[in-house]
């Protein structure tokens, strides 16, 4: 039997409210028959019809939609086999343009002057009555800062952070909720905006301000009556405001502090003043997703040390903890947060840097709970102050965007497992709002060059589709005028290289090409590629001005800017100092502006774009001919050895035929020099497994994936980690830190995803799923045998529906389990080297083979 196994508009479900001219509605089908593939499909909205036998982003073109409506959305399938299946949904319009009639509402006597703080957080409020019968009431809201609203006491939706980070200066979300159910006749708004990202502390320079002076907030609450009439209430300067609230502290690096014990009445309010920004947003409906509490963490064990109760949650994480309290009036509370412990048991802070990462919580009498709102911490352990343990109780949630989770992985080796556990708990932890790097010390910046090499592995486990639009759209604002990227976006006071305005910073930058394609490959929705192709030319052609600059023949193509302008082969632990790692830059950013050209000539000839096709496949050539004449010997062997400087060119196909046989078997030889220990950096980490493996040396590859001696993946496994190390050297065999005076400022995380890419090897080649079209559309599994692995699982959703991969080995047999969604097809690779093509549905295939 057919059926639609998921229908969506803009990638949504449920809950879609669009601002867009031209919504896109995606769908994937099931059937306990083989080879279905869809015959038509008719697609109704608002009167419009399209028939069409595509299933992914088909755009809305009917009549021009109105704002604030509700619409809904039919699709009606026929496979092959005749079979019909139909579905629905809605989804609505949000302003679309609507001139707002609310002012921005801030407190014109609260002068904000502090340096590298956040202010204190400003309360609205405002008392209304209905005066009839309603039918409905949607509120629609956004800040400068970060929000939360009370209705009637009970707080309005599930977000944490809203109205979310973006370019201030271009991009501004608001948020879209029914609160029909809450609305009685007599009603109170209540509401706390904090500095957040726009006007508190950010970036490790503290820097605050940078998008408004102070707080400000705008709303709108339309009441529709069941006469038809319809009630707007709206932020103008008949509100009240005070910064006297619960609320005296939230930033997102130093905390949070409450006072439960302030009485309502000692409150001192006045009124709101309207509030002129100095910047002029576009605001739109949210098309990001929202961040919301995820998992529950309870304790795993609690100790009592000194004064202070400390607690193991048992897994590194980002989030916030959720006290209930049996306590006294003016009762003081602190709690900190930590991701490691120092040898005697206390929380070792030293790698928060200037971040404070403390609430502190002022008692009322009796029971109560405290979960902090305005902030957000990264954390294993806590500990808490000024209570005994028998009077609290303490769990934790996890915060991050709503991401839905598509992927999975599993194998019959634990630390392998494990290994995948901390890959997807780093990612978790750090797709709050943004991709950032870390989510503990005083950073937690979207960089771009975690992000750049770990989309694909992200790509698999999550449907990134939303969540990376949005971050795309400030990558494409944020665009310098001559082509260079920020390394973080948004860049939101930071400065490098934000203040050069035509400097491009390969792999950083990259991240406008390589996060774009493995989305793309991933979903298949061809749109993402003419959005931010303008984006990647641009970047594209910038750094060929800087590799080209004051140099003449082979030279214009080696990318030889001063190393202090690049990140080179960043955390590589065969070199202990961060100039050491920059130093390797001529070598990551000349293979960079291979890779890219090369990407960008594919996208061209994609969009039917020949010319620049032609021109950046050239370019791509001439770059790998002038790395090869630069770098090596020209017989495979570089002048300089290390293992970034052999990977990437491997990986990137700049050795060919001989050459390349003997780069692979140089790299094997380091490999080998190094006990198989990891010796790249950012640029050469995803890539060196594949590079290996790929060409002939599977054991060195199996070899490297599981040796467990520093540096390697398997060897943090091994020291108990919960999530990816920034460093490979994060923690010693004695469980000490042994960074020191390397000029990184003591730059060390235990929850950063960059080298977590190594999940894409687990995905692609142990599971052995990997798409050779677009969404999926014909997909290889190939599973690759060796590190004594005897079983392996994966699975992901595609645009189609699911894959899976399911194999084992019984004595000399290979069996294997396979899904194979509607509508697609699958090359079957086995061990011992022979194909099968089949078209969807379900098989099993055993083999019979000599297996090493």
């Amino acid at each position: 039997m057919l059926k639609i196994a998921g229908f969506t508009c803009e990638n949504r479900k449920n809950g879609c409210v669009t601002d867009e001219d031209n919504p896109k509605f995606s769908y994937f089908v099931e059937s306990d028959r083989e080879n279905v593939s869809i015959k038509k499909a008719e697609l109704w909205v608002n009167g419009w019809k399209k028939e069409t036998d595509r299933q992914i982003a088909i755009s809305y073109e009917g009549k021009l939609l109105e704002p604030f409506t509700t619409y809904n959305a039919t699709i009606a399938v026929e496979d092959n086999y005749g079979e019909m299946a139909t579905a629905d949904l809605v989804f609505e319009t949000g302003r679309r343009g609507t001139p707002w009639i609310a002012k921005w509402i801030s407190d014109e006597t609260y002068h904000f002057t502090e340096k590298k703080v956040s202010p204190i957080p400003m309360m609205f409020c405002k008392a209304f009555q209905t005066k009839k019968k309603v039918r409905s009431a949607k509120l629609y809201a956004t800040a400068m800062g970060i929000y939360e609203i009370k209705l009637n006491g009970n707080k309005v939706g599930k977000d944490f952070f809203a109205p979310g980070f973006t370019s201030y200066s271009k991009h501004l979300q608001y948020q879209t909720y029914d609160v029909t159910q809450e609305i009685t006749k007599n009603n109170e708004i209540l509401v706390v905006v904090g500095g957040g990202w726009a006007v508190g502390s950010f970036v490790f320079t503290r820097k605050n301000r940078v998008s408004a002076d102070r707080q400000a907030f705008l709303m709108e609450l339309r009441i529709l009556y069941e006469d038809g009439s319809c009630e707007i209430v709206a932020t103008d300067n008949s509100w009240n405001v005070t910064e006297d609230g619960p609320y005296r502290l939230a930033d997102f690096y130093d905390g949070e502090s409450y006072d439960a014990s302030l009485e309502a009445g000692t409150i001192k309010w006045r009124k709101a003043s309207e509030e002129t920004l100095f910047i002029a947003p576009e605001i739109k409906a949210a098309y990001g997703l929202p961040v919301r509490e995820q998992e529950t963490l309870l304790p795993v064990e609690c100790k009592k040390c000194k004064d202070e109760l400390i607690y193991d949650f048992g897994q590194n994480f980002a989030g916030v903890v959720e006290l209930t309290i049996e306590g006294k009036k003016g009762q003081e509370i602190i709690v900190k947060h930590a991701e490691i412990l120092h040898p005697d048991g206390t929380l070792n802070t030293k790698f928060l840097r200037t971040a404070k990462a403390t609430l502190t919580y002022l008692c009322k009498d009796g029971k109560q709970t405290y979960l902090p709102r305005l902030t957000y911490m990264g954390f294993r352990y806590i500990s808490i102050q000024g209570i005994e343990e028998e009077n609290v109780t303490v769990r934790a949630k996890a915060l991050y965007s709503e991401l839905p989770v598509i992927g999975d992985f599993t194998c019959s080796d634990k630390k392998l497992n494990q290994l995948n556990s901390n890959i997807r708990w780093s990612a978790k932890s750090n797709f709050i709002d943004i991709p950032t790097d870390c989510p503990q010390r005083d950073e937690r910046m979207g960089w771009t060059g975690d992000i750049a090499v770990f989309s694909p592995t992200a790509c698999y486990n999550f449907d990134m589709s939303r969540f990376l639009d949005k971050w795309l759209r400030d990558v494409m604002a944020e665009q310098k005028p001559t082509g260079g990227i920020p390394n973080t976006i948004p860049a939101q006071g930071y400065g490098f290289p934000a203040t050069m305005p035509v400097l491009a910073v390969d792999f950083w930058g990259d991240a406008c090409i390589l996060v774009p394609w493995a989305e793309y490959m991933a979903r298949g929705d061809i749109n993402i590629l003419k959005k931010y192709y303008p984006m990647m030319k641009k970047y594209v052609e910038a750094c060929r001005f800087w590799a080209g600059l004051l140099s003449f023949g082979h030279k214009r193509y080696i990318w030889h800017t001063p190393h202090s302008l690049h990140f080179g082969d960043w955390v590589a632990p065969d070199v202990p100092k961060m100039q050491q790692w920059q130093k390797r830059s001529k070598w990551t950013a000349t293979a960079s502006l291979k890779n890219t050209t090369s990407y960008l000539a594919k996208i061209a000839q994609i969009l039917g774009k020949d010319e620049d096709a032609k021109t950046y496949e050239k370019v791509s050539r001439k770059v790998a001919e002038a790395y090869l004449k630069e770098f090596t010997d020209g017989n495979g062997k570089l002048k300089l050895e290390f293992q970034t400087a052999y990977v990437l060119p491997i990986y990137y196909e700049i050795f060919k035929g001989k050459q390349k046989t003997e780069a692979v078997k140089n790299l094997s030889r380091l490999v080998k020099a190094s006990d198989y220990c990891i010796g790249t950096g950012f640029p050469g980490t995803p890539y060196i497994l594949f590079a290996l493996a790929d060409n002939g040396q599977e054991d060195a590859a199996f070899k490297m994936l599981m040796n467990t001696k520093a540096p390697s993946w398997l060897y943090e496994v091994e020291m108990g980690a919960t999530t990816i190390w920034e460093r490979w050297d994060g923690l010693d065999e004695d469980g000490n830190c042994p960074i020191g005076n390397d000029g990184t400022d003591n730059m060390i995380s235990y929850n950063h995803y960059a080298s977590g890419a190594v999940g894409a090897f687990l995905y692609t080649r142990i599971a052995g799923i990997r798409p050779l079209e677009p969404g999926y559309k014909r997909f290889r599994i190939a599973p690759l045998l060796g590190g004594g692995i005897t079983f392996a699982k994966g699975s992901t959703m595609c645009p189609y529906g699911k894959i899976s991969s399911d194999w084992k080995i019984e004595g000399n047999a290979f069996e294997i389990a396979i899904e194979v969604p509607a509508g697609t097809s699958c090359e079957v690779v086995f061990p011992d080297g022979s194909t099968k093509e089949v078209p969807s549905g379900s098989y099993t295939f055993r083999k019979d083979m000599k297996i090493s």
